[in-house]
């Protein structure tokens, strides 16, 4: 399964935030440390603040 990979910085900023003013980013660590978000997520982005989601770079989940 794919996720998009987020950086810390990226992760902090979305911790709160919707991405279509009804339910929340849900950033999410993974066995190799990575931060990330779900497909899901970016697709249903709708957040014109968080459209830059639609750009991160897509890495194989490995689970916990």
């Amino acid at each position: 399964m794919n996720v998009y990979e987020l950086s810390i910085e990226q992760k902090e900023v979305l911790i709160g935030q919707t991405y279509d003013g009804l339910q929340y980013f849900n950033p999410v660590l993974d066995a190799e440390g990575n931060w990330f978000i779900s497909i899901e997520e970016v697709n249903c982005c709708i957040n014109e603040s968080f459209q830059w989601v639609k750009d991160l770079p897509l890495i194989e989940y490995n689970p916990i």
